[in-house]
C-alpha cells in the first residue's frame, strides 16, 4: 500500500525527474575545451543560513553504492573524478596503518570513474563534450587547476563535481547524446517476474535506490526494501527478489519519496524522532497546509500555522476556501532510521476531509484558557518538549510522536505515556505550564469521549461544578498559594515549591496542615475585605469534599493540575470571566 501509493504519486508528478535522471546538488563545475584543458572552476554554491548550498542539476542518477567501486556518470566527488584523497579518510587510515590499501582504491575509484565513460555507446562517444572529458581525464594533470582559488576547497572538500564544455550552457552529462543514451538504457529492461506494484512483468531490481533526508538516517542514504542477510531471505532467492519490484516500479517509488523528503519539500516535517512526509490523489491545499498546522511558527512570519489553522476552521469571509474534500485520499507516512535500513513508524490513510476533521478535533481537545501572550494553538513539536527533560527536543521519549501523530490523525485516544509525562515533569518542576495542562485535559477528555464514561468534561476554563476531589483539591491548593503570596512573608520557599508534588499524589499529607497554616497566613492580610473573599472562596471549594483523600489515582492528579492551573488562571482574571466555566 505505502509503496503503491508513492508509485501512483509519481505518476501524478509529471515534473518529478523521469526513469535514469535525478536533480543532484553539483558544488563545482569544472570547464573544460575540446582537447581536455581546463578553462576554468565553477562554484556553485550559495550561502543559506551557515551552510553553502550548491545549484541542483538534472544529472544521470547515482548508481547504488556498497562495498563495491562504483562510479556515477560523469559526475562524482573529488575520490572519484579526480582520485584526490579525502583529508579525513586519509589521516584515518594513517593512523591504522592502511594509507596504501586507501590509496589504491582511490586508484581503482579513478579507473571506474574513465571506465564508465567509456562504456558509453558509440554514437555517444563521438560526442565533443564526452570526448573532452575523456582527455581531461587522460592528462591527468592537476597543475592546470591549482591556479584557480577554488582548488584548495575543491582539494579539502570532497564535493560533488562535474562538467561543462567551453561556451556551453547545459553540462556535458546534459548534451543530447548523453540522456539519449541514459534513458535508452534505463527504459531497457528483461522482464524476469513480475512487480508486486503493478502486476506487471519487468525486470526485478536488485538493489533499490537510497532514501535520503531521514534524520538520523546514514548520510549517504538509508534502504526500505533490503535483504542483505540469510535470516531475510526465502526459498533461496537474492536481495530484492524476496520483494520482487519491477525497475520502473523501484524507481518511481524512491524518486517520489526522496522528492517528499528534500531539502526544500514544504510536505515533509519533523515530528520527534520521526521524519513524516504527506500526500494527496490529487492536488489539495492540506498539502501546503499541515506543516503549518504541526510545525512552530518561522520567525519571519510568525502568522503562518494560525492561518493554517483558520482554514481547517472554514473561515470563507477571511478569504480561505474551507477544506470538505471527502473524495481525495491523504497519507501521511512516519520514517525513522534502523541502522542502515528505515523502519516505519506510522502510516496512516483517509480522506482529505477526515483529516481535516480529526486535526479540528485536535486543537479543540487541545483548548484551555491561557494569557494573552500565548498562541492559541499549539504545535506538536511543542506538545513534545513540555513533556520531555529540560523542554529539550533530545529528551523526547522515543515512539511517543510516532504515538501522538496516530492518534491525532486517527482520532484515538492519547497515549498513557503523554499525560504520564506532562504529570511527571509537573511533579518535577512543580509548574503546569499552558502545554501541559491542554495536554492533560485533551487527554482526559479524550479517552473519556471514546470510552463513553460518565466522568464529567474537563472545560476550558474554572469549572465551579466540578465535583470531582481532584480538581477540588487543585483548586483549594492554588487558593492556598494566593493567600501566602498576599500575606507578604519573607519566605525562602513557596508552598508549590515545598509541597505541590505531596498535594497533588497524597493529599491528606499536607493538605490538612496547610489549611491550618492558612489561617496564620490569613491574619497577616491588612485588607480585610479581601480576607472574607478568600475565606468564602475556600468554604465554596470545600463543600462537598468530606475528606481528604489518601492517595489520588493518575487521573485524577491529571484533574488536580487542571483545577489549580484554571483556579490560578482565575485569580489573576477579572471576577466576571471567571464565572463563565467553559
Amino acid at each position: 500500500m505505502i509503496l503503491q501509493s508513492l508509485y501512483d504519486y509519481y505518476q501524478r508528478k509529471t515534473d518529478l525527474p523521469r526513469e535514469g535522471f535525478e536533480w543532484k546538488e553539483i558544488p563545482f563545475v569544472i570547464e573544460v575545451n575540446t582537447s581536455g584543458s581546463v578553462v576554468q572552476i565553477e562554484d556553485t554554491r550559495k550561502q543559506e543560513g551557515n551552510k553553502k548550498r550548491g545549484k541542483p542539476y538534472y544529472i544521470p542518477q547515482r548508481v547504488k553504492k556498497t562495498r563495491n567501486v562504483v562510479a556515477n556518470l560523469l559526475w562524482g566527488n573529488a575520490e572519484y573524478v579526480l582520485g584526490l584523497p579525502n583529508s579525513k579518510k586519509l589521516s584515518e587510515t594513517k593512523s591504522k596503518a592502511k594509507e596504501t590499501e586507501y590509496r589504491k582504491n582511490l586508484k581503482d575509484k579513478r579507473e571506474a570513474f574513465i571506465r564508465k565513460i567509456k562504456s558509453l555507446p558509440p554514437p555517444c562517444q563521438a560526442d565533443e563534450g564526452v570526448r573532452a572529458v575523456v582527455r581531461f581525464c587522460e592528462h591527468n594533470d592537476y597543475t592546470a587547476l591549482e591556479r584557480f582559488t577554488e582548488w584548495k576547497e575543491v582539494q579539502t572538500s570532497n564535493q560533488n563535481i562535474t562538467f561543462r564544455l567551453q561556451g556551453d550552457i547545459e553540462l556535458i552529462c546534459q548534451r543530447q547524446a548523453v540522456t539519449d543514451a541514459v534513458s535508452k538504457s534505463a527504459t531497457t529492461a528483461t522482464p524476469d517476474g513480475v512487480c508486486l506494484i503493478t502486476g506487471d512483468t519487468d525486470e526485478i531490481e536488485r538493489l533499490h535506490a537510497p532514501i535520503k533526508g531521514v534524520m538520523g538516517a546514514p548520510k549517504a542514504g538509508a534502504d526500505i526494501i533490503s535483504f542483505n542477510r540469510p535470516a531475510f531471505k526465502s526459498w533461496g532467492k537474492k536481495q530484492g527478489r524476496n520483494a520482487p519490484v519491477g525497475k520502473r516500479s523501484a524507481f518511481s517509488y524512491t524518486t517520489a519519496l526522496n522528492y517528499l523528503l528534500g531539502k526544500d519539500s514544504r510536505q515533509h516535517l519533523q515530528v520527534g524522532d520521526a521524519s513524516t512526509v504527506f500526500w494527496a490523489d490529487k492536488p489539495s491545499p492540506l498539502e501546503d497546509q499541515l506543516p503549518d498546522i504541526f510545525e512552530d511558527d518561522p520567525v519571519d512570519d510568525p502568522d503562518r500555522g494560525a492561518l493554517a489553522i483558520r482554514a481547517l476552521y472554514k473561515a470563507p469571509h477571511q478569504g480561505i476556501a474551507p477544506i470538505n474534500d471527502d473524495q481525495t485520499r491523504f497519507f501521511v507516512l512516519g520514517l525513522v532510521p534502523n541502522a542502515a535500513r528505515i523502519a516505519i513508524r506510522f502510516w496512516h490513510v483517509g480522506t482529505v476531509a477526515e483529516l481535516a476533521k480529526s486535526i479540528q478535533q485536535h486543537f479543540d481537545d487541545l483548548e484551555i484558557v491561557r494569557s494573552r501572550r500565548e498562541k492559541p494553538h499549539l504545535s506538536v513539536l511543542r506538545l513534545l518538549r513540555a513533556v520531555a527533560v529540560q523542554g529539550q527536543r533530545k529528551n523526547i521519549p522515543p515512539n511517543l510522536s510516532g504515538e501522538v501523530m496516530r492518534s491525532i490523525m486517527g482520532r484515538l485516544p492519547y497515549p498513557d505515556t503523554l499525560m504520564q509525562g506532562a504529570i511527571r515533569r509537573v511533579r518535577a518542576e512543580r509548574e503546569v505550564t499552558y502545554p501541559r495542562a491542554a495536554i492533560i485535559k485533551a487527554c482526559l477528555n479524550r479517552r473519556a469521549s471514546i470510552a463513553q464514561t460518565s466522568e464529567k468534561e474537563i472545560t476550558v476554563s474554572l469549572d465551579h461544578s466540578n465535583m470531582n476531589p481532584g480538581y477540588r483539591l487543585g483548586r483549594l491548593f492554588a487558593v492556598l498559594e494566593k493567600i501566602q503570596e498576599e500575606a507578604g512573608l519573607d519566605i525562602t520557599a513557596t508552598l508549590r515549591e515545598r509541597f505541590y508534588g505531596a498535594a497533588s499524589s497524597t493529599p491528606v499529607t499536607v493538605l490538612s496542615n496547610l489549611m491550618k497554616l492558612k489561617n496564620h497566613h490569613l491574619a497577616k492580610l491588612e485588607n480585610r475585605g479581601r480576607r472574607v473573599n478568600l475565606e468564602r472562596l475556600i468554604s465554596e471549594i470545600m463543600d462537598g469534599v468530606d475528606d481528604f483523600p489518601s492517595h489520588l489515582n493518575l487521573a485524577d492528579q491529571g484533574r488536580f493540575n487542571i483545577g489549580y492551573y484554571h483556579q490560578r488562571h482565575a485569580l489573576f482574571t477579572k471576577s466576571t470571566e471567571t464565572k463563565q466555566g467553559d
